[in-house]
């Protein structure tokens, strides 16, 4: 199998690129860097232009299935120029993807899996979200994920079939916002935001990246929540990280207020409350590798806390 990738270079993308070579399948990526262009057996990369709408077509060769991740972070502070770019990255990369399709004489492209996110759902304490909710967010990224997977849909009218994985909070030590949430804890600095009773529908890296490979290998097509089956609490979070770095959680919670002076409007993010349920990709067959929090930090610090238990000294001087 031959897959193309955009967004490949990024930390999502590296996992599931890493995954694919496990499986033997040949990688084409698409990236707005011509320096990161190369040339391999299985790893070829191709320039594209999403605000342009310019691609190379020969990204397209022998593909049979696409995987989208491109997107502007959001974890930038969202200036209303920078909101505009988050939305236009996410709408433009998939319209570039469509209109380089409708340019081929002919394809054996038969799906696209597309990221989404659980921005989607409405802030809740106590709702538990399916993917069947049909009500939106009525914030700025319950906006861009329907703007976002309206986009994936015009996909159908070419005849592929349409996965759009709406993905959580992604635990890894590579990226995302799991090292910023673990470095206040290991400096002893580390609390809960808020009343810390927020959900944090969560997944694990290689999770994510196998549901990915999972919706991609079976055809499946429909709206899948890329989450692990047990969302935790941030207050759970943040002691579960505390836990497995050996670290006192001593500070009080941090209001909204304070965050929302440094960060602006992106501090909704440590604010909102999503807990979101993973049953419809469990009931395809796919099984978790990390259910539980716990687990899934132990994999990504364990080792690491450990080495750190053996030299204190060193630790506190570091």
């Amino acid at each position: 199998m031959k897959i193309l990738i955009t967004g490949a270079t990024g930390m999502v993308g590296q996992e599931l690129v890493s995954q694919c070579h496990e499986k033997g399948y040949d990688v084409n990526f698409l990236t707005t860097s011509k320096n990161k262009l190369v040339s391999e057996p299985n790893y070829k990369g191709f320039y594209w232009n999403p605000e342009k709408k310019e691609i190379d077509l020969r990204s397209f060769e022998g593909v049979s299935a696409i995987i989208n991740l491109a997107g502007s972070s959001i974890s930038k502070r969202w200036t209303q120029q920078y909101k505009k770019q988050i939305l236009a990255s996410r709408v433009d990369s998939l319209d570039t993807l469509l209109l380089g399709i409708y340019q081929l004489q002919r394809h054996n492209i038969k799906i696209i899996a597309t990221a989404s996110a659980t921005g989607i759902y409405p802030n809740s304490l106590s709702n538990y979200y399916t993917e069947e909710e049909s009500s939106v967010d009525d914030g700025f990224l319950g906006m861009v994920v329907k703007k976002w997977e309206e986009k994936a849909d015009e996909f159908k009218n070419i005849g592929l079939t349409v996965s759009k994985v709406r993905i959580g909070l992604v635990l890894s030590d590579k990226g995302g916002a799991l090292p910023e949430m673990a470095r206040p804890v290991k400096n002893y600095v580390g609390a809960a935001f808020g009343s810390g009773l927020q959900w944090q529908s969560w997944i694990h890296l290689s999770d994510l990246a196998r549901i990915f490979l999972f919706v991609v290998d079976n055809e499946i097509g429909g709206v899948f929540n890329g989450v692990s089956p047990n969302p935790v609490t941030n207050s759970r979070l943040v002691k579960e990280i505390a836990k497995v770095m050996g670290r006192p959680l001593i500070l009080p919670n941090i209001p909204r207020f304070a965050m929302k002076a440094i960060l602006g409007e992106m501090s909704e993010l440590l604010y909102t409350s999503q807990r979101v349920s993973s049953k419809a990709i469990e009931e395809e067959g796919f099984l978790f590798r990390y259910q539980n929090v716990c687990s899934a930090l132990e994999n990504i610090y364990g080792n690491r806390s450990n080495e750190r238990s053996h030299n204190t000294t060193k630790d506190y001087v570091s």
